[in-house]
């Protein structure tokens, strides 16, 4: 793919955990990748690590600054927002911890060229043979169940919502599910697909926009901000989705 490919970075706190030097070596041996990188209203250095990052190559990285700290969701909002206004074609947001390396982004924009009917790539982290996907247990399983929540709440068979790669072409209708905040602060992923299939209209399930893509190499890195009891706080959250975006509302008998 020629267009413009931007790559938001969404960063709190991130000054001791940002691998500066695979941003630089990826952008020495890849095809044309932008990346902004989102400060969430970090306070630590991660905004000196970010510009020190981006004037090495400031035609290829720039870096967003909110005033306080916003969350990730409203982090990845905004940058995906900045990303289509600069005329990228094609915007995706990645973890800053790299679980998710990205040599991945390749293979994603693989499925972008190859699918046309496609608007919203995802990151799957399915564990099968010839694949290094290195999870803690307890989050795996933890994971599944979540998942499998998720499928019954979307009515979609999804495998796993809450990996940290997505990619979407930068279309009107990608743009529209990016346009307003998300009522969720945990679970946005969701969020997201929920707005994708009440936009489709959701039948029967299915949506044809989306598509899983099963990762080659993904690992938990130490110091994530995920917290076990954030499963507890997700419920009610996926309830105020469903809520929302797909419950199917009552048809009024009044005459």
């Amino acid at each position: 793919m020629s267009e413009r490919v931007t790559v938001v970075v969404p960063c709190y706190n991130e000054e001791k955990r940002l691998d500066t030097r695979a941003f630089a070596d990826f952008l020495g041996r890849a095809t044309p990748v932008d990346f902004l990188f989102v400060n969430d209203g970090s306070r630590d250095a991660t905004a000196d690590v970010l510009h020190r990052l981006s004037s090495s190559a400031p035609e290829r990285m720039s870096v967003l600054s909110l005033e306080q700290n916003s969350g990730k969701a409203e982090a990845v909002r905004r940058g995906i927002i900045a990303a289509m206004d600069s005329g990228a074609a094609t915007v995706a947001f990645w973890d800053a911890d790299l679980a998710t390396p990205l040599d991945a982004i390749p293979q994603f924009l693989q499925v972008l060229s190859m699918r046309p009917d496609i608007s919203m790539v995802m990151g799957a982290r399915v564990q099968l043979l010839g694949r290094s996907i290195a999870r803690r247990p307890a989050r795996h399983y933890l994971g599944r169940v979540f998942a499998t929540v998720v499928s019954v709440v979307l009515g979609l068979r999804v495998y796993d919502t809450q990996c940290g790669a997505k990619m979407f072409r930068a279309t009107p209708e990608i743009r529209a599910i990016f346009s307003d905040p998300f009522r969720s602060r945990w679970i946005f992923d969701v969020e997201l697909i929920a707005r994708l299939l009440g936009r489709r209209g959701g039948t029967n399930g299915r949506s044809d926009a989306i598509m899983e893509l099963p990762l080659w190499y993904w690992r938990d890195v130490a110091g994530s901000k995920l917290k076990g009891k954030d499963f507890a706080i997700a419920i009610p959250e996926l309830a105020r989705i469903w809520w929302h975006y797909l419950r199917t509302p009552a048809v009024s008998t009044a005459r």
